[in-house]
């Protein structure tokens, strides 16, 4: 993982109850214009419960990002299991909220995120499928050294079908 900065500006933290104002806030429609649009109530307040039970269930980790000068939420990041290509592997994925994008955020949060995957020693492999039209989050996977695997069809959200890049990452040495 290359261009990693001396001095952390963000930790990520479990995701917790008080967390559901910030899934609010990602689910505006400027944040979800690579995902498939905004979310009803109802949606949030499943994916609120999904990613407070991940952790226990085994399958992933859900964290929000916390800015460390001035100790704010300022985004979301988390990894789970995953079935691509005939393996089961885990797929990352992440939001920085609109005013604090541009400033290295997500790349470190990202990169955080991976360190804590790859100690659980789970999967081989971790993917990221952002958008082919998000140039800002094909470019966190380049910089955290990545490999491009190639555009793919991905459904997401369930039903709908969206053009994405596949960049798979090695975060647990084959023995």
């Amino acid at each position: 993982m290359s261009e990693r900065m001396n001095a952390p500006q963000v930790r990520i933290k479990p995701w917790g109850d008080a967390d559901l104002a910030l899934l609010r806030l990602i689910n505006a429609p400027e944040m979800m214009e690579h995902l498939g649009g905004s979310e009803t109530e109802a949606q949030i307040l499943d994916r609120h419960k999904r990613y407070l039970e991940i952790g226990g269930r085994g399958t992933g980790r859900m964290f929000r990002i916390v800015l460390l000068s001035s100790l704010e939420t300022v985004g979301s990041v988390g990894y789970w299991d995953s079935f691509w290509q005939k393996e089961t592997v885990y797929e990352i994925g992440w939001s920085v909220l609109p005013t604090f994008q541009g400033r290295g955020i997500a790349t470190e949060a990202v990169a955080e995120a991976i360190t804590h995957a790859s100690t659980e020693h789970k999967h081989r492999f971790i993917h990221a499928f952002p958008s082919i039209n998000n140039p800002a989050s094909n470019a966190i996977c380049r910089k955290l050294d990545f490999l491009f695997i190639g555009e793919c069809d991905f459904e997401y959200p369930p039903g709908s079908i969206m053009q994405c890049n596949d960049w798979r990452l090695e975060i647990t040495k084959k023995s």
